[in-house]
């Protein structure tokens, strides 16, 4: 490919970039990650169910879930730190039940220290069922002169 090609490709990606509540992140565009809600009392994203995120059994995987939960947890901390970065400490998941398509994922943060957030939330079916559980320990990443989050 050529450069001028490239930077074509590049501009027309950037062009299609998802606003993931405020910042660019091709792995959440990748899953197809859609950004709902994102208010200090509640973030929600949806996850579609599609043929490259199931396992072997027709159920969205659980690592598609994890980075959907990762991603949602960390917004929620965001929603109260909206300058800041949040770089995952710790996360423990907990599957209750197959996801058999399309998945919503609400998340809420608990806690916001000086250093740490601690957020929890849950992926949900379409009729609200509980499908996965979530917690989640994250560093607050501040912003510092001449360096991004």
């Amino acid at each position: 490919m050529s450069p001028q090609q490239k930077q074509q490709t590049q501009q027309a990606q950037q062009e299609q970039a998802i606003d993931y509540f405020g910042l660019h992140i091709p792995f959440m565009q990748f899953l197809g990650l859609v950004p709902d809600t994102f208010t200090p009392e509640v973030v929600r994203t949806r996850l579609t169910a599609r043929p490259e995120l199931l396992n072997s059994r027709g159920a969205v995987h659980g690592g598609a879930l994890m980075s959907a939960l990762d991603f949602t947890l960390s917004a929620a901390a965001r929603a109260h730190a909206p300058d800041c970065g949040m770089a995952t400490i710790d996360m423990s998941t907990h599957f209750l039940s197959p996801a058999m398509g399309d998945v919503i994922i609400e998340a809420r943060c608990l806690r916001l220290g000086g250093s740490l957030s601690f957020c929890d939330g849950q992926a949900l079916d379409e009729q609200g069922n509980v499908l996965a559980t979530a917690t989640a320990t994250f560093k607050i990443v501040r912003p510092r002169p001449g360096r991004p989050c």
